[in-house]
């Protein structure tokens, strides 16, 4: 049987041209985009340069034509370096284009997937004040007008590369009393009248990555901007929240790896009592089990975008994938500042930042317990 961590020659090379643009180019950029709180525009434009933003985008349209699997590797080793830039390559591939290649007609994936692949970054709008967790319980209103237009009426939070974004994906309700069945997903272009980008978060992590509301205010929209069917958003939602899970599992996979990988190299060079840190036994078993963690959730997680490229079911895996990744990017990264002492407290070295970045894990793309709920719900058998 093949190891799920074994890699063929064509994602071995993939995956080491990402991991030497992630260092080369993302490391210098880190510490001033996280005290900026801004996304570098040059490196941006890297991200497209190298394919890494239309990674599952078919040829047709000028993209890779690559599987989840490889967005998962790009994720990843971009994480390992910078978590902000990893969720921003995230949700432009497993929840904004992968909705787009599940859902979008032939006008649409037309119009829009060849300029994802190469210049237009891409936002999901689905999160409100009163939608977290309960994600269907959206205020946002679509109401049909006499012409067939839509006008979009209410705000969105949380919006993940609402800044850099061009497109979003905007989820509202057209009819209140049909509940969930009443959502429908709008494909909201950036200067469409009546729709703004309103306050930028204030993060503890991911601060290069933007989180701002959305405001959208008589915003009049043709029939053509609907993906899917009417009424039909939730199931976009829900099954490319799925995808995106497996997603934010890799983000949080690379971070924990980043911040093992920090953490071996100070012990191996900080001495203290005449010798390295790495020669005391406590240390040594400290920084195996964290590998022994990280390896963990690297299985967790590749095994959910295996089976999810093979078309098998994958939703229990990727919960699992999920929750186990984060809890291990949260426990690695405290370890990781606690290997590097009083100098892991500090900006100087990474670990405070993977620090700081970690906790957003149990948190966004469904909580933790969301994530209990559906391995439960999967798992135990019932009466």
């Amino acid at each position: 049987m093949t190891p799920l961590t074994q890699l063929s020659p064509d994602e071995l090379l993939f995956r080491d041209t990402v991991r030497d643009f992630a260092r080369a180019e993302i490391t210098p950029l880190v510490r001033s985009m996280d005290e900026a709180q801004k996304f570098n525009p040059q490196l941006l434009r890297k991200l497209f340069d190298l394919g890494l933003m239309g990674i599952q985008v078919p040829e047709q349209y000028g993209g890779a034509a690559g599987t989840l699997f490889e967005a998962v590797l790009a994720v990843e080793e971009i994480s390992a370096v910078d978590p902000a830039v990893g969720v921003l390559v995230d949700v432009q591939n497993t929840l904004v284009i992968s909705a787009l290649m599940r859902w979008a007609n032939d006008a649409q994936k037309q119009k829009y997937l060849p300029d994802l692949a190469t210049k237009l970054t891409g936002a999901y709008a689905l999160s409100e004040a009163a939608s977290g967790s309960d994600a269907f319980a959206l205020q946002c209103r679509a109401a049909v007008q006499e012409n067939g237009d839509y006008l979009l009426n209410g705000q969105k939070l949380w919006i993940t590369n609402a800044l850099e974004a061009g497109l979003f994906l905007v989820f509202a309700t057209l009819d209140p009393a049909a509940g969930y069945k009443g959502i429908t997903c709008f494909l909201v272009e950036k200067d469409t009248p009546g729709f703004s980008v309103g306050r930028k978060e204030d993060k503890l992590g991911i601060r290069a990555s933007s989180t701002c509301e959305l405001i959208l205010k008589d915003c009049r929209l043709p029939t053509t901007s609907i993906m899917g069917d009417p009424g039909k958003g939730y199931k976009i939602a829900i099954e490319t929240l799925n995808e995106g899970r497996i997603g934010i599992g890799a983000q949080l996979l690379g971070l924990a790896s980043g911040a093992w990988r920090h953490a071996a190299l100070y012990a191996r060079e900080r001495k203290q009592f005449g010798k390295p840190l790495a020669d005391f036994q406590a240390m040594q078993f400290q920084l195996a089990r964290m590998a022994m963690e990280v390896e963990a959730a690297r299985l967790l997680v590749y095994n959910a975008a295996r089976l999810k490229d093979s078309g098998a079911e994958y939703l229990k895996e990727a919960a699992m994938a999920k929750l186990f990744a984060s809890e291990v990017a949260e426990r690695t990264a405290s370890l990781a500042v606690e290997v590097f002492g009083g100098a892991g407290f500090v900006k100087d070295y990474p670990v405070e930042k993977l620090y700081r970045d970690a906790k957003i894990g149990k948190i966004y793309e469904g909580t933790s317990f969301m994530q209990l709920a559906t391995i439960a719900k999967l798992t135990i058998p019932s009466a």
